[in-house]
């Protein structure tokens, strides 16, 4: 199907392009597959849309995969914990599997726009777009998470930190998809918590955010995670201030100093909504609050095993 001329924000008329419903993954890796360079996959469409209305190329075809039933759904398996490429951010904040073992995916998901944006808006797709202040990457990062990948001559799994090479730039080729996200089965269950600080209370892009996990050893940390977003040009994670954590017994003092020390493994930059300097207080305050968080829910639910 060609899709009828329209304009776009400038009131140009945008390029005629295709538009095609795939069937099933192996048909959508196909037509990428086919199509490459000129293809674009449509999932939720919130940003894809917007990108379109002020975008001086358009692409060829429009990929449509939201009816692709295998990229769905959030269910536990030999592997972990898998969370479809497809999945809503509501559909997170409503899943009573994510509110059990990982509320810190909810409460990210709670911060992603409107509740439209939510509603239409997913997971792959928010990851997908490699933005450096997404929301949900950094809880994700945190508890060592992964991707399955595939293209029309295999399938692969990644960890999810080395899915993004920069800003809005992913290490996937053009004619891989992104499936499914899991979480390792060692993990499930493991405290994490998640921070984010914005210019205001909601829709808005975080200034910093921050995930922390970790499991609890005879009252050390065991494990430790941190992951930050908005401080550089990707999700990163702060491996001075885990190696720091690790196997030091848990105090409000050792939290306050992992986050000082995650300051300085950031690279956050100035522009009219902070300054670095602001951004790396920000960073101190949020990892100390991510620490605690998560060891509080530590206490009050300790790690069982999932089945």
């Amino acid at each position: 199907m060609v899709l009828p001329r329209a304009s776009n924000a400038k009131g140009r008329h945008l390029k005629p392009f295709a538009y095609i419903a795939a069937r099933n993954v192996d048909d959508a890796v196909a037509l990428l597959a086919e199509h490459r360079c000129s293809a674009r996959i449509l999932a939720g469409g919130t940003d894809l849309l917007a990108d379109l209305k002020t975008a001086a190329d358009v692409p060829g075809i429009l990929i449509d995969i939201s009816r692709v039933g295998e990229l769905m759904g959030i269910a536990v398996n030999d592997d972990g914990l898998r969370i479809g490429a497809l999945v809503t951010h509501s559909e997170l904040m409503a899943s009573a599997l994510i509110r059990d073992t990982f509320p810190a995916l909810a409460d990210a998901a709670h911060s992603i726009g409107a509740v439209q944006t939510r509603n239409l808006g997913t997971i792959g797709g928010n990851l997908m777009s490699a933005v450096p202040s997404m929301d949900s990457g950094p809880t994700l990062v945190a508890l060592d998470a992964e991707v399955t990948v595939a293209s029309s001559a295999a399938r692969r799994r990644l960890p999810l930190g080395e899915l993004f090479v920069g800003p809005r730039k992913t290490s996937l080729g053009a004619d891989e998809l992104l499936l499914d996200i899991v979480i390792p089965k060692q993990n499930l269950g493991k405290p994490a918590s998640f921070q984010k600080f914005g210019l205001r209370k909601g829709q808005a892009l975080a200034l910093v955010n921050a995930a922390a996990s970790f499991d609890r050893g005879a009252g050390r940390f065991v494990e430790p995670r941190i992951a930050l977003g908005a401080v550089a040009p990707t999700v990163i994670r702060a491996p001075a201030a885990e190696a720091y954590l690790a196997g030091r017994a848990i105090s409000r003092e050792a939290m306050a100093e992992a986050g000082r020390i995650a300051s300085t493994e950031a690279k956050p930059i100035s522009d009219f909504r902070a300054s670095a300097g602001y951004r790396r207080d920000l960073i101190a305050v949020l990892v100390r609050r991510a620490l605690e968080s998560a060891s509080a829910l530590a206490r009050a639910q300790p790690k069982e095993a999932v089945a």
